[in-house]
């Protein structure tokens, strides 16, 4: 049994398939021609902007995204629990200032 496939924008979904690549869609009957239809997805890459660095720490590092202040930190185990107390003490204090220079440095643009 032949069953024959309406293919919405069959140019577009040749040239992709021309190219190697797979067209991932829907295959559904249509209610209003009571054809079997096939609808490409129109999937496109998300395009995000990097973060930017603020400060890098001996540690980890500061960074900035659109909407958000980003810390983080990775410290070694081995160097005991009241070293490391006192690393992350010192890496929140280095990453407010670099928060404030930030701020200071943006003042004097304006």
């Amino acid at each position: 049994m032949k069953k024959y496939i309406f293919v919405l924008n069959a140019i577009e979904l040749l040239a992709q398939l021309m190219n190697g690549k797979r067209v991932a869609g829907v295959l559904y009957l249509d209610q209003n021609t009571g054809k079997l239809t096939f609808k490409a997805y129109n999937r496109q890459a998300r395009v995000r902007e990097k973060d930017r660095l603020v400060k890098k720490l001996p540690w980890g590092w500061v960074k900035e995204s659109k909407e958000r202040i980003k810390l983080y930190e990775s410290v070694p185990k081995d160097m005991g629990t009241a070293q490391i107390l006192a690393v992350i003490d010192r890496e929140t204090k280095e990453a407010k200032n670099a928060l404030i220079d930030r701020e200071l440095d943006m003042m004097e643009f304006c």
